[in-house]
């Protein structure tokens, strides 16, 4: 029996006082505030840390300048977490940035965290307080990277940027900075190496203690030099804070080689399960307004979304309309090399035996550079 949908709606989803003060966890003088659940329907980010990513010789830390960046690249993207605080300069202001606080601690809350905030991309700078207390710094390595793994194991999907965290002012402290540090490549490499999404982001060669202000905490330009750093970490990895324009954005989606659009057969009135097609692109199409979403879904008839039928993950699955339900087969990324990849296969989308006449199907098939398997936002 066919699987009928009723008619919807169509809508867019579219110093050492100082460094006592980082080791107890004091943060009055933070202004953190328990988040207010800023969003923009943006890809979501979380910066984790502590006072690092929090903010305490400069209000909003990192975070600011990283915001402004992604504005003036035109990324769209919502900054998650369980606290809020930073200045007006930044437009959103949730974070996971815990003053004080160790890896053990945030070891200790991060399954609940991904599992209310359902990052899309961590930025993971942890360990600064481990050696300010003192606390097993030998064994800091193998805490961060079980932290690493229970982020992955929660959120398998997400892109996980693991820092080398900043140096110290203090000679002896910053010894155990780098020898901690040094054990991190290693760290990244093996997830990367098992299939988890997890980069390595150069942080400490990026500051100098001449950028510390208090000798533990950076600078307005410190904290400037670390979001640059992101920023060049997060453009490497395509899709992990979406594409400039796209994310909430609903328009038609083009093959590069056929110039016709992605389109649903049938309209608002198709099955569920419909194999989508090649067809001439009309921008009145309601079966061509497609919305990229943060949560990586392309959306069509609000509810329902582009989908590897039956959740297949080898060459030849078709790839169709189904009800949305937050699974990986419904999830893609919009990759600035035109392709449009699936997350749970890695497959790209294709246009079925290189075709570019009306009515030629659309399938996952092995990523081969083709223009075939290369897409445009709008009408090509």
């Amino acid at each position: 029996m066919r699987v009928r949908r009723q008619k919807r709606w169509f809508g867019a989803i579219v110093s050492a006082a100082t460094a006592v003060a980082l080791a107890i966890g004091v943060v009055a003088t933070t202004g953190v505030q328990p988040a207010t659940a800023e969003s923009n329907g943006g890809v979501k980010v979380m910066p984790l840390g502590d006072s690092i990513t929090d903010g305490i010789t400069v209000s909003g830390a990192y975070r600011t300048s990283l915001w402004q960046r992604f504005v003036s690249g035109g990324y769209k993207v919502d900054f998650v977490g369980s606290l809020s605080g930073g200045p007006a300069a930044l437009g959103d202001h949730d974070h996971e940035g815990h003053s004080g606080w160790r890896i053990d601690q945030i070891d200790a809350n991060i399954v609940g965290w991904l599992r209310t905030y359902q990052p899309h991309t961590v930025l993971l700078h942890i360990g600064t307080n481990d050696v300010l207390q003192n606390n097993n710094v030998a064994n800091a390595p193998a805490r961060l990277s079980a932290l690493i793994d229970h982020i992955t194991a929660t959120v398998p999907t997400a892109e996980v940027f693991v820092a080398q965290i900043i140096p110290l002012s203090n000679s002896g402290q910053n010894a155990q900075v780098r020898t901690y540090n040094a054990a991190i490549p290693g760290i990244v490499s093996s997830k990367a190496s098992a299939g988890q999404h997890v980069h390595l982001v150069d942080m400490y060669d990026a500051l100098t203690t001449a950028d510390l202000a208090d000798g533990v905490h950076p600078t307005a330009g410190g904290y400037d030099k670390m979001a640059a750093v992101w920023n060049a970490a997060l453009l490497s990895v395509p899709g992990s804070i979406g594409q400039p324009g796209t994310t909430g954005s609903t328009s038609p989606i083009a093959g590069i080689a056929s110039g016709r659009c992605v389109d649903v057969p049938g309209g608002s009135t198709a099955a569920l399960g419909t194999q989508v097609q090649l067809w001439d692109c009309n921008s009145s199409a309601a079966g061509q307004q497609w919305t990229a979403t943060s949560a990586g879904e392309l959306r069509i008839f609000s509810g329902d979304c582009l989908d590897a039928y039956g959740k297949g993950t080898t060459p030849g699955t078709k790839v169709a309309i189904w009800s949305c339900n937050g699974q990986t087969n419904q999830q893609w990324r919009l990759n600035t090399d035109g392709t449009i990849v699936g997350v749970q296969s890695g497959l790209c989308l294709d246009a079925t035996g290189a075709g570019t006449a009306n009515g030629t199907l659309l399938e996952l098939w092995t990523c081969n550079g083709q223009s075939n398997q290369k897409w445009q936002r709008g009408t090509a």
